[in-house]
């Protein structure tokens, strides 16, 4: 699970992107934080899938 802190910066280098754009290092960090929270919303999404149980 991704933490709220990690939420927070996502969001606030994406607003800076589109303000004032980015040095090389905060890139990194964005796109290695944008990496970690597609890999938590996948894992998130799979276990739900699995819980499915269908009922005739």
């Amino acid at each position: 699970m991704i933490s709220k802190e990690n939420i927070d910066r996502i969001n606030y280098l994406s607003k800076k992107s589109k303000e004032e754009g980015l040095n090389d290092e905060e890139k990194l960090e964005q796109k290695t934080l944008r990496e970690e929270y597609i890999k938590a919303f996948k894992e998130n999404f799979r276990r739900q899938l699995d819980n499915i149980e269908f009922v005739d």
